[in-house]
């Protein structure tokens, strides 16, 4: 006869809190990684076997497509804020990990042109204050004198143009893409990079 095992013996230790920041930074990643190979339409079983967990873990964590996307970008406005308020942290190099981003999620292209589209009443309004964070980030390294802050929107506007100018199949390709809108509105920009404390 086979013995039933107890309870407490059916499944392993889900490994606490540790295991479950671990798994939640394990998946906003892998669909970073997804949505920029694939796009965000991509079936959330591939994010969960990249992340290396059971979809029930992905489904905990986020119950749908949009709770994830906003994950991912919410993480990225968070990086940009960390650069922006990093010791020794200047306009270029905050410009290159905003740029990292435009390159590596179009989602997060469409936020940064979330505050323009404002007056419209098909922009949501998480996207309009992830685009008020990343401004807010900028403005405070923004030198008086900067081509950028010669008028109130042109910081935004120039964001925008540059996030226009991504495009092309491979990161490369939207990266040359974006260093060449820079240049032509005469800004410089760091090394291109995700801010890593």
């Amino acid at each position: 006869m086979t013995q039933q095992p107890r309870s407490d013996e059916r499944r392993p230790a889900s490994g606490g809190p540790k295991a479950a920041a671990r798994n939640r930074a394990a998946l906003v990643a892998a669909a970073r990684e997804i949505y920029a190979e694939h796009g965000l339409d991509t079936p959330l079983s591939a994010i969960a076997r990249r992340a290396g967990v059971g979809q029930g873990v992905l489904y905990r964590h986020f119950p749908d497509r949009a709770a994830l996307a906003l994950a991912v970008l919410e993480e990225n406005v968070r990086q940009i804020e960390r650069a922006a308020a990093a010791d020794g942290a200047d306009l270029p190099g905050v410009l290159g990990v905003l740029t990292w981003h435009q390159t590596e999620s179009t989602a997060f292209v469409g936020v940064l042109h979330a505050e323009g589209a404002a007056s419209h009443s098909g922009t949501p309004a998480y996207a309009v204050a992830l685009s008020q964070r990343i401004e807010r980030a900028l403005r405070r390294l923004l030198p008086a004198g900067h081509p950028l802050a010669a008028e109130p929107d042109d910081l935004m506007i120039a964001v925008g143009m540059v996030s226009g100018a991504v495009t092309g199949p491979t990161r490369e390709q939207r990266e040359r893409r974006a260093l060449a809108a820079w240049r032509l509105l005469g800004v410089e920009v760091g090394p291109v990079r995700p801010f890593e404390e």
